[in-house]
């Protein structure tokens, strides 16, 4: 079985307060966009939108199946939110986008990635596999979806936010996500 290196560089504005981490990207076969949540059945950039522009299309490149990666940029690099994933190698079990069948090979250094970001305060992450890899590393337990639980990273108070997932696989209206999400952002003071 073929194991995958991460195919991006982690983004992480100087400004950062907030660290989102998936697990791993999809396929690129799924991609619609060199960035971060590619795949366009994947509904992350819809909440994003829905949360602080009351427009669940506003990332979406009118007329294409695909979102504005600059305009994605503008608005994290604005508000202070870096992104990576849990992972840095996997392999992949089944064919598929799927969590569930991802076997990380090799979790991020999330402890290194945080000292890059000295503004951070809260970390997301944004489904099972994700929570379950970070936890490890901190060895915490993790919070239920929706809530956070608190932890201390190198003398740095933090917080650990579990969302739910953006992928439709999760069986939860978009709406419904965005309601969570938008708890967290308040929380934080960035809405």
């Amino acid at each position: 079985m073929e194991t995958e290196q991460h195919p991006l560089e982690p983004f992480l504005p100087e400004n950062a307060r907030l660290l989102m981490l998936g697990s791993f990207p999809p396929q690129r076969k799924r991609w619609s966009m060199e960035f971060y949540y590619p795949n366009w059945n994947n509904d992350m950039w819809r909440i994003v939108g829905l949360i602080f522009f009351g427009d669940r299309e506003h990332f979406v490149v009118r007329g294409e199946k695909a979102f504005c990666k600059e305009r994605l940029i503008a608005f994290l690099q604005e508000k202070g939110i870096a992104l990576f994933d849990t992972a840095t190698a996997v392999r992949r079990l089944q064919d598929n986008a799927s969590d569930k069948f991802l076997e990380v090979v090799q979790p991020t250094d999330i402890r290194t990635m945080l000292d890059k970001l000295p503004q951070c305060r809260a970390i997301v992450t944004t489904g099972e596999k994700a929570t379950e890899t970070l936890c490890a590393q901190f060895s915490l337990v993790p919070p239920k979806v929706g809530d956070f639980t608190g932890f201390v990273a190198d003398g740095r108070p933090m917080r650990l936010y579990r969302m739910p997932s953006s992928s439709r696989a999760y069986p939860l209206a978009l709406e419904k996500k965005a309601a969570v999400y938008r708890l967290m952002y308040q929380e934080l003071q960035m809405l």
